[in-house]
C-alpha cells in the first residue's frame, strides 16, 4: 500500500508565498512523475506542475514564473512553492504520483488534498 500526505496549506494575503509538501510511503520500488493539481469550488481539477524522477518540469501557463515545483528522490517527497499568490489560487491542492510498488506494477496515487486560501 502506498499513502501520499501533503502538509502546507493554509490561509495568506495575495502577493504572499505558501510551500506545499508531498511526502510517498508505503511499499515503493520507484516513483516516476509527481505532481500538483488543484481544483477551485465549482471548477474542474486542473494539473498546475510536474516533474519527472529526471526533475524534468512543466507548468500551467496560470502559474509559470509564481510557482516551482522540486522534488527530493531520497524521500520520495516533491514540493510546491507558490509566490506571488492571487486570490484566483484558492483551491484544493492535491499531489499525485505514479507510483512502481514492489509488485512492479505502476499506479497513480493521490493525496487527500490541502487547502489554499489566498485573500484580497
Amino acid at each position: 500500500q502506498v499513502q501520499l500526505v501533503e502538509s502546507g496549506g493554509g490561509l495568506v494575503q495575495a502577493g504572499g508565498s505558501l510551500r506545499l509538501s508531498c511526502a510517498a510511503s508505503g511499499s515503493i520500488f520507484k516513483i516516476n512523475t509527481m505532481g500538483w493539481s488543484r481544483q477551485a469550488p465549482g471548477k474542474q481539477r486542473e494539473s498546475v506542475a510536474r516533474i519527472t524522477s529526471g526533475g524534468s518540469t512543466n507548468y500551467a501557463n496560470s502559474v509559470k514564473g509564481r510557482f516551482t515545483i522540486s522534488r527530493d528522490n531520497a524521500k520520495n517527497t516533491v514540493y510546491l512553492q507558490m509566490n506571488s499568490l492571487k486570490p484566483e489560487d484558492t483551491a484544493v491542492y492535491y499531489c499525485n504520483a505514479n507510483v512502481v510498488p514492489l509488485s512492479l506494477k505502476p499506479y497513480d496515487y493521490w493525496g487527500q488534498g490541502t487547502q489554499v486560501t489566498v485573500s484580497s
